[in-house]
């Protein structure tokens, strides 16, 4: 797949065709894991508390049963926003702040790339070669 003419991709088709950092940084892994607004939720809950927190202090803060917010938990985790560690029991989830915001950055920058400059259909870098 690569940028037709060294132009800019003229139709949706031709945009298809062509690939740059946008097409890897789209992680539908990441996008699945902060779709649901409990995930959400409990991602921001965590964050704000800058600490790891363990299962049932996010379930009693948070009003959600503790078998829920333990799925919900692991599903954040396997797509790399939060981190977990074991003790006896107990499992603590803390997030991956650097990860997180690096992913994110990316992401916006590489959809700030595919932005017209001058009005135009001009994306920039958006459009490399693969």
């Amino acid at each position: 797949m690569t940028q037709i003419n060294n132009k800019a991709p003229a139709n949706p088709k031709q945009a298809a065709a062509c690939c740059g950092p946008l097409d890897s940084l789209l992680d539908p892994a990441l996008f699945k894991a902060l779709c649901d607004p409990t995930r959400a939720s409990l991602l921001a809950c965590i964050a704000k508390c800058g600490r790891a927190c363990s299962v049932g202090e996010v379930a009693e803060c948070c009003s959600v049963d503790f078998s829920v917010v333990s799925r919900h938990l692991t599903m954040l985790a396997q797509a790399g926003l939060l981190e977990s560690e074991k003790k006896g029991r107990t499992v603590s989830y803390s997030v991956r702040y650097a990860d997180l915001a690096r992913s994110l950055r990316s992401l916006a920058d590489a959809i700030d790339d595919c932005r017209p400059r001058d009005g135009s259909a001009n994306p920039g870098g958006c459009c490399g070669s693969c």
